[in-house]
């Protein structure tokens, strides 16, 4: 049976000298005691064709809905969509890395929250949260998680975006309708759906890096009421509605959070929360890993697991 891989760990071992990086066909020859040419496919970091990693990948969060003075809070933002799993990976393959953007916030009733960008590792897409929306008219978008909707008038005609199944959850919707002074739905998180009564829909938690992380929330839907506390976005980066009259808030940075919905209780025009930014995380037995990365990750340990995470742009992992 031919020997498929040739870690430097076995040179060193038959030649009895230290071997590190690439295998020259001349260390070869000197182990086989015969002439060796051509190029030589080495794994350097694993003892086979392949190994399993371990990943987290969450889409950009859905932007909030804007507001105009109408006595109703603005739909919160959809969590961008949330992927957890191990995959094979195969030694020599590079694996392409994207970190999602959240989506923009709606600059006013009349337009809604903008949906999140993908994030991406090789095959595997966590898709951007949707955004907050107002009515039939200005309608909440579908995503990772769904938008929440302001006005329950319009649900039947208009129903609160939908999350994509085993990554997120769907948005909710106002109890309230225009004019009578109420909030908007939360949108939609990886742990739950947003809820009538205008909180983000709940993020979840993963373990990746050794310690609880909390992950895509959905984003709050806006008060709409004079002097009113503002709603709170989701665990795990939400963005809390806005009250009175203000714009809602950001989701936060690398969490996938959606922004909250805007709140005009009775003057001027206000601005939903942008969603916030994906993130994605690999994890390797640290035997196995190979340092042959770009996007700069970041780059941590968890006992016997080497950990990178991504926060912005575009990479890649080689196995």
């Amino acid at each position: 049976m031919p020997i498929q891989f040739i870690t430097p760990s076995i040179i060193s071992s038959v030649a009895n000298t230290q071997v590190t990086g690439t295998i020259t066909a001349s260390q070869i020859a000197t182990v086989a005691n015969t002439q060796v040419t051509g190029i030589l496919a080495v794994n350097q970091g694993g003892t086979g064709g392949s190994y399993v990693g371990q990943y987290v990948i969450v889409g950009g969060g859905g932007g909030g809905c804007g507001a105009n003075p109408s006595g109703v809070g603005a739909g919160g933002g959809g969590a961008g969509g949330m992927l957890t799993g191990s995959i094979t990976l195969t030694v020599g393959t590079v694996y392409s890395v994207t970190v999602g953007a959240g989506g923009a916030g709606g600059s006013s009733a009349t337009s809604p929250g903008s949906t999140g960008s993908n994030s991406t590792f090789g095959l595997l897409t966590a898709y951007g949260g949707g955004g907050g929306g107002f009515n039939e008219f200005y309608q909440p978008k579908s995503g990772g998680s769904g938008g929440g909707l302001a006005d329950f008038s319009y649900v039947s005609s208009s129903p609160p975006g939908l999350g994509v199944a085993g990554q997120g959850n769907g948005g909710s919707w106002s109890s309230n309708s225009i004019g009578t002074g109420g909030y908007g739905g939360g949108g939609g998180g990886a742990g739950g759906a947003g809820y009538s009564f205008g909180y983000g829909g709940p993020g979840a938690i993963t373990y990746i890096t050794g310690s609880a992380i909390k992950l895509a929330g959905g984003g709050a839907g806006g008060q709409g009421v004079a002097s009113a506390s503002s709603y709170p976005g989701g665990s795990g980066g939400g963005g809390a509605g806005g009250a009175g009259n203000s714009g809602g808030a950001n989701g936060s940075t690398n969490t996938g959070g959606g922004g909250g919905g805007a709140s005009a209780y009775n003057s001027g025009t206000y601005t939903g929360g942008t969603g916030g930014s994906g993130i994605v995380y690999l994890s390797v037995p640290t035997a196995n890993y190979t340092g042959t990365t770009t996007g700069s990750p970041d780059v941590t340990t968890n006992g016997s697991f080497t950990v990178l995470r991504w926060t912005s742009g575009s990479g890649s992992y080689t196995a």
